[in-house]
C-alpha cells in the first residue's frame, strides 16, 4: 500500500513537471512569435547595440561609442563616450613664406592660444518614431540625451626667432598679445605634442537632441545617419582665439555616420 503510494506520487510528480516544462516551451514560442510579428512591422528589437561614429560639428569633428539597451519595443537607453575638438569659427592657418622655395615650419593658426578638446560621458534615450516597415527599410528614431563634459584647454605654443636669431618655444601669457599677432617672427607652430603636460581640465554640462536614420539591415546591423544640435556650457569663458570674444556657451549643429551590430 505504501509502495503503491509512493509510486503514485512519483508518476504525478513527472506528470506535473512536463506539464510545467511544456507550458513554458509555449510561452517561450509565443514570445517569439510576438518578436517576430513585431519584427514584421518594423520594430527594433534586440537585447544591446553597440555603436562607433564620427561626427562633424559646425565647430569641430569628434569620434564616439554608444551602448544602447532595449527597454521597450519604441525605447532604447543609450549610454555613450565621445571625444573630439573644438575650433573657433574664425580661425585663418597661415605659413611663413620663402621667397626661393616652399613655406618655411609648420602652418600655424593667427592668433590662437588654446587648442580646445572635450571628453563627454553621456546618458539619453532613443525612441522609435518611424519603423522600417520591412528588413530593407529605413528606422526613423528621435534621439535626446545630456551628461557630463571635460573641457580640456591644452596651450598652443609658436616657433618664434628671437633678437639672436634661436628659435624658441612660446605660449600666451597674457602679455605678450604683440607676438602672436605678429607673423614678423613667428617661424610656425611647435610640435603636435607641446603642451599636453599643461592641459587646464574645465568642468561643464551638455545637452543633445537629434533625429537618427537607420538603414542597416534589420536587428543585425546598424548603418545611420544622424543630425541633430549640440548645447555645452563650461564652468569658465574658453579662450580659444585673441581679438575673439570667449564663451561658456557653445551651440551647434552635426552630422554623425554611425556603425555598429545588434545581438
Amino acid at each position: 500500500m505504501i509502495a503503491a503510494c509512493f509510486c503514485l506520487s512519483i508518476t504525478t510528480l513527472f506528470a506535473q513537471g512536463r506539464e510545467a516544462k511544456q507550458q513554458k516551451k509555449e510561452e517561450r514560442k509565443e514570445r517569439i512569435n510576438q518578436l517576430v510579428k513585431q519584427e514584421e512591422e518594423g520594430a527594433l528589437i534586440f537585447n544591446k547595440q553597440n555603436v562607433f561614429g564620427i561626427r562633424l560639428t559646425t565647430d569641430g569633428y569628434s569620434a564616439f561609442y554608444e551602448l544602447g539597451q532595449l527597454k521597450t519595443p519604441t525605447r532604447t537607453n543609450l549610454y555613450s563616450l565621445e571625444i573630439g575638438e573644438r575650433k573657433h569659427s574664425k580661425e585663418e592657418k597661415l605659413s611663413r613664406g620663402s621667397t626661393f622655395g616652399p613655406a618655411l615650419g609648420n602652418p600655424y593658426i593667427y592668433g590662437k592660444v588654446n587648442n580646445f578638446y572635450y571628453a563627454k560621458l553621456g546618458f539619453g534615450q532613443q525612441r522609435l518614431i518611424g519603423g522600417k516597415g520591412n528588413k530593407n527599410g529605413v528606422a526613423i528614431s528621435a534621439i535626446y540625451g545630456g551628461g557630463f563634459t571635460a573641457g580640456l584647454l591644452k596651450p598652443y605654443y609658436i616657433e618664434i626667432n628671437d633678437a639672436a636669431g634661436n628659435r624658441l618655444d612660446l605660449k600666451y601669457n597674457g602679455k605678450n598679445d604683440s607676438t602672436f599677432l605678429s607673423s614678423d617672427n613667428i617661424y610656425g607652430s611647435s610640435s603636435f605634442g607641446k603642451g599636453f603636460g599643461e592641459i587646464k581640465f574645465v568642468p561643464g554640462v551638455f545637452a543633445k537632441t537629434a533625429l537618427r536614420f537607420d538603414y542597416g539591415r534589420f536587428n543585425e546591423s546598424v548603418n545611420a545617419i544622424e543630425v541633430g544640435l549640440n548645447f555645452d556650457f563650461y564652468g569658465q569663458k574658453m579662450p580659444i582665439l585673441l581679438l575673439n570674444d570667449e564663451k561658456r556657451f557653445f551651440f551647434s549643429a552635426y552630422a554623425s555616420i554611425l556603425f555598429g551590430r545588434r545581438k
